[in-house]
């Protein structure tokens, strides 16, 4: 039977790359000569860790980075914006998140989502991917198209396409 597996993850190396073009642009640009910026990867946790003097240079560096990582293949829904900048000093600091591997509650909502589509297929949850499996593959390329047109949130990709 055929099958595929919806995942969410990012590949590490792509990850490094964007934050390494993301601090070589940071340095050329005119408007952030002479400040503080700073921008660690923690690559065992999925943490891109953020500093700037000020708000309005935080919120640059978040698009460049988003503009960046997104050339990179990566999603911009891959990053956990979420968490609010703090103040420390004369810096403003942020810990970015970048979603790595599908949580148990969104591989619910991608069952839920399948199941209610009313097409002939089974999805399952395994660890931190769904497995779907049908009997033809245009009903396995209707799941993806479905999957893609649903505004859940997540970098979702799918992989494992068997015949």
């Amino acid at each position: 039977m055929p099958s595929f597996d919806i995942v969410s993850k990012v590949d590490a190396q792509a990850l490094d790359n964007a934050i390494n073009v993301t601090k070589k642009e940071i340095t050329n640009r005119f408007d952030f000569k002479g400040s503080h910026v700073v921008i660690d990867l923690n690559k065992k946790d999925y943490k891109v860790n953020v500093e700037t003097e000020d708000d309005m240079k935080m919120r640059q560096l978040m698009d460049v980075l988003i503009n960046r990582a997104h050339k990179q293949g990566i999603a911009p829904e891959a990053f956990d914006m979420s968490k609010e900048a703090h103040q420390s000093g004369k810096v403003i600091k942020k810990e970015i998140d970048v979603k790595n591997g599908l949580k148990q509650e969104d591989a619910k909502k991608i069952t839920k989502l399948i199941k209610d589509s009313g097409l002939k297929v089974q999805a399952q949850i395994m660890d931190d991917l769904v497995r779907v499996t049908a009997k033809k593959i245009d009903d396995l390329q209707a799941v993806i198209a479905m999957c893609r047109g649903a505004n859940l949130g997540l970098a979702l990709q799918y992989e494992n396409m068997r015949n």
